[in-house]
Parts: structure tokens; C-alpha cells; sequence
């Protein structure tokens, strides 16, 4: 038994796919900008002694990200988690780097 064919995938969804993978590719593009950044502030806050965690600048720019997000039509719960995930992974690099300049 063979499997029915598929019907063409229309003009218009492989434009919008092909839009979405732009656009993730510009995303990663950015996250590497954005970690080749907080990299360096690693190295600074390690070299002046100071934690890896900032929390009320991390409270500043969860407000900030939320504000930007609901102003772009962008869910801020959404927004904060997304950010969230990205401060762990700062964080857990910020540990890594202060641990290795002891």
C-alpha cells in the first residue's frame, strides 16, 4: 500500500517559510553577537572580583524586555521567559569564567 500523493505546498507558504528561516538565522546571528558580549562582561566582573549575577539589573531589563515586547504585539510572559533562558546561560558562563580566573 502506497502513500497518497501530496499535493503541491502553495507559492505563498515556502515564501513565508523561507521568511522564517531568514529570520532565524538573523536570530542566531544575534545571539552570538549578544554571548560574544556578555562574555566579555564575564571576563570584566571576574577580573574585579564581582558575582556573576546582577539581579537588579536582571529586574530591569525583564521590565524593559516586557514593556518592548507588549509595545511590539509580542506576548511579555513569552518575552520574559525568553529572557529569562538567556540570563541562565549568561550566568552559568559568567560561573564558568570566574571559576577558571581563581
Amino acid at each position: 500500500m502506497s502513500a497518497a500523493p501530496q499535493a503541491p505546498v502553495p507559492a505563498e507558504l515556502l515564501s513565508i517559510r523561507q521568511s522564517i528561516d531568514n529570520i532565524d538565522a538573523a536570530l542566531v546571528h544575534l545571539l552570538a553577537e549578544r554571548f560574544k558580549c556578555t562574555q566579555r562582561v564575564g571576563h570584566l566582573k571576574a577580573d574585579r572580583g564581582l558575582p556573576p549575577s546582577d539581579p537588579a539589573r536582571e529586574a530591569q531589563q525583564i521590565d524593559r524586555l516586557r514593556r518592548l515586547a507588549a509595545e511590539a504585539g509580542l506576548d511579555p510572559v513569552f518575552a520574559e521567559k525568553f529572557l529569562g533562558f538567556i540570563v541562565g546561560e549568561v550566568i552559568r558562563h559568567h560561573e564558568e569564567i570566574a571559576s577558571t580566573q581563581v
